[in-house]
């Protein structure tokens, strides 16, 4: 209660005559959260005080500021936004700093903006502070629209009473109308038959939104039998892949608190429906068991999706080391709940060298949900992750998946995939020099920990370089029917052969 007043002070305040001398912020902690400690307005922050103060007042108040909430910052909070870059004696306001927080970032990364939220003028859309909050670090924004209505329809901006045609909307995911747009402005999906208004929708962040909902429909099916051929493949896939990077296959890092605070800041401003919707497996198989239970899914705006990969890939790059790699797909947010399961396998072998999974939110688990990736010896490894984590992995070779289902709560990730720079016949070569020798023999293994601990160092080899994520199974695979065992150990058990068949009753 306390930080939904804490906003309402704000937003009365900057409604006010004044306002931008009665609203001073010595530390971050004051900004206006709401009950999940997230920030619950877009904040545009500027220095309060010496000649940047006064010069960055004038320029707001004459400034349209498309939803955003200016707010002055001195003391800690100057110094964790600004550093030492607040100048003594500024010539203009291009010469002071500003920054546009986005509503929804959690309080624990509010003071880390991506660097393209930062008021620039030497970027070509910074060349005024007016031009600054007009583009896509601050008002300007994507937003994407889905169609799952059962009929095609038509997408309108609204102004006012008028409204403008805008774009046929078509059904499904592939058909997803993404809108480049301001905060404040409004759309409309209607029927363009009767008339009849589906959708009425005023943005005021990144995001996306579905008319309707995704329903899965799925043939009858031999449950056991496909996934005992899918693994089998799998296996052979993973074969075909000459080259690796790395001694093991896959390692655990962390995002840096800028990326993933906009991760967090856009997760939590669409986790709900009908902006978190659910994932299309109409015709991809049974890797996630989307028959049992639910899989959502939010997708990425372009730009903002451009921004992380290109972040991301400064990451991957480093693990990697000389190979210099591109981008090649960017895939979620998925969001998995209670019951999910994901099958080993591995990812598109032209496309998907290098790979991360960023765990960018989960809640409730009653035990933790390990991702499951074999390493060059196809030694299993269960490793943990938490919200802000990532797994590096070599995902067109190093097998992986989460077969064990997940144990209460939910579960979002993204995915993101680099390869060689144009290099779709990278797996067939051979390692350039310097690259890590795969870790085949680390001699003598025991278990050392209890049977349900991960990345902990259960168990214990000779060789300490395979480091603590090896799994307490103590599995190394040498088949695909090693891989659908494991699948059949860790899952629900089938009393008989009905059980095994995937009605087509959703």
């Amino acid at each position: 209660m306390m930080r939904l007043l804490n906003y309402l002070t704000f937003a009365s305040i900057f409604c006010s005559a004044g306002a931008l001398e009665s609203n001073v912020v010595s530390n971050l902690s004051d900004l206006p959260f709401d009950e999940n400690d997230h920030l619950n307005a877009h904040i545009l922050a500027f220095p309060a005080s010496g000649p940047c103060g006064a010069l960055m007042k004038a320029q707001i108040e004459a400034t349209f500021l498309y939803g955003h909430v200016p707010v002055a910052v001195e003391g800690d909070a100057a110094e964790k936004l600004f550093g030492s870059n607040i100048p003594i004696k500024p010539s203009a306001v291009t010469d002071c700093p500003a920054v546009c927080l986005d509503r929804g970032v959690d309080s624990s990364l509010v003071a880390y903006p991506l660097p393209e939220k930062y008021y620039n003028p030497e970027n070509e859309t910074h060349q005024s502070l007016e031009q600054f909050v007009a583009s896509k670090s601050c008002g300007r924004v994507e937003f994407g629209f889905i169609n799952y209505s059962g009929k095609d329809l038509a997408l309108y901006w609204v102004n006012g009473d008028a409204e403008t045609y805008m774009y046929p909307f078509l059904q499904k995911e592939r058909n997803t109308r993404f809108v480049t747009t301001f905060i404040g402005h409004t759309f409309r999906a209607k029927d363009p038959e009767t008339g009849e208004v589906l959708l009425e929708h005023t943005v005021d962040f990144n995001g996306v939104m579905g008319v309707s909902n995704h329903i899965n429909y799925h043939r009858k099916r031999d449950i056991r039998e496909e996934v005992k051929r899918t693994m089998a493949g799998e296996w052979t896939k993973h074969l075909q892949v000459k080259r690796t990077f790395s001694a093991l296959g896959f390692d655990k890092g962390h995002l840096p608190n800028d990326v993933f605070g906009s991760m967090r800041a856009f997760y939590y401003n669409n986790r709900a429906p009908p902006n978190r919707l659910m994932e299309e497996w109409d015709s991809k198989g049974l890797y996630v068991n989307f028959w049992e239970t639910d899989c959502n899914f939010i997708q990425i705006p372009w730009e903002l999706k451009f921004i992380w990969q290109e972040r991301l890939k400064d990451v991957v790059q480093e693990w990697v080391g000389e190979t210099e790699i591109e981008q090649t797909d960017l895939y979620g947010m998925r969001q998995y709940e209670t019951g999910a399961r994901l099958l080993t396998h591995v990812d598109r072998i032209t496309t998907h060298a290098v790979s991360l999974i960023v765990n960018v939110a989960q809640g409730n688990l009653t035990e933790p949900w390990t991702v499951e990736v074999y390493d060059h010896a196809n030694r299993l490894h269960e490793v943990v992750m938490e919200p802000g984590t990532i797994v590096y992995y070599e995902s067109a070779k190093a097998l992986h998946g989460r077969n064990s289902p997940l144990a209460g709560g939910f579960y979002a990730n993204l995915f993101t995939h680099y390869r060689p720079i144009g290099d779709p016949n990278w797996y067939m070569k051979d390692n350039p020099e310097g690259t890590p020798a795969p870790l085949l023999d680390v001699g003598k293994c025991e278990l050392v920990g209890k049977p349900n601990e991960y990345s902990q160092g259960a168990v214990k080899c000779e060789n300490d370089a395979i480091g603590p994520h090896l799994s307490p199974k103590m599995i190394t695979a040498t088949s695909g029917d090693d891989l659908y065992d494991l699948w059949l150990s860790v899952g629900p058990s089938f009393e008989d052969d009905e059980n095994a068949v995937a009605s087509d009753e959703l």
